[in-house]
């Protein structure tokens, strides 16, 4: 397996391990012998056209699906020998959204909290934190309804770092915003993986979302094509950006390598 892990630096344990991953519909295969791994600390965008996987993948990391077959660890923790410590330590955003409309961003949060065991000082401590870092602390109180949709994906991922997350998986979280908008949701995310070493996997079908420093992992037709830092990736196949690799990928069918 290729671990997906631009730093350089001395291998460490990494936040997110995928190894040989199948699923299938009623025979139909949707993923095929799926393995990456993402470094502790990393944003690894998971490139994808609408199709491709990347919403089957998400649901067997959070065990809404089983996995049949192959091994899925998070921060060192195998998914289905210990089940409790991995999702534990799993933030995740889903691409539908969540949030209750009628309940104010503060009340989502404690809700969310509660779920998670956690209470009193300690949770309005993690609310302040987080919706600060998303620059929403001065609308706790407002209804989610009234909020748009990027102050809405602001807060759910706000609700996903409540519990200290040691990785947070995000699919398709930019859906239907606009451009600026998605741009500062990308940025604030890839400031937590600096500020708190938090491991990132990032799906979306969008190649303005892949910032340069990323780990990019690229699927297509339920089997990954290209994987490693970006970089990489790019000079594997001669291309100049991220959109020339991810239409080389995606158009051609080669066994993957990294970087190629």
């Amino acid at each position: 397996m290729v671990t997906v892990d631009g730093t350089g630096g001395k291998a460490r344990e990494p936040g997110l391990a995928v190894e040989d991953l199948s699923y299938a519909y009623g025979g139909k295969p949707a993923l095929k012998s799926v393995g990456f791994t993402v470094g502790a600390g990393r944003f690894c965008a998971l490139l994808g056209p609408n199709g491709a996987g990347k919403t089957t993948l998400f649901a067997l990391l959070t065990r809404l699906f089983a996995a049949p077959a192959g091994r899925i660890a998070i921060a060192g923790f195998d998914l289905k020998r210990q089940t409790g410590a991995a999702l534990a330590r799993l933030g995740i955003v889903f691409q539908q959204p969540t949030l209750d409309l009628d309940l104010t961003v503060r009340q989502n949060l404690r809700y969310a909290a509660a779920l998670h065991g956690l209470g009193g000082r300690v949770v309005e401590t993690a609310i302040a934190e987080g919706l600060a870092a998303f620059d929403m602390g001065g609308r706790a109180d407002e209804k989610i309804r009234v909020l748009n949709g990027g102050h809405r994906r602001r807060v759910e991922i706000a609700r996903a770092m409540l519990h200290s997350p040691s990785v947070m998986l995000l699919d398709e979280p930019t859906v239907g915003l606009d451009v600026p908008t998605r741009r500062a949701i990308v940025e604030r995310v890839h400031a937590l993986c600096r500020d708190k070493g938090l491991t990132v996997l990032w799906a979306t079908h969008l190649v303005d979302e892949v910032e340069p420093g990323d780990d990019l992992v690229v699927l297509h037709e339920g089997e990954i094509r290209a994987m490693g830092p970006v970089p990489e990736v790019l000079a594997g196949c001669g291309a100049a950006s991220v959109a020339e690799a991810f239409q080389y990928h995606t158009k051609r069918r080669q066994p993957a390598v990294a970087g190629g």
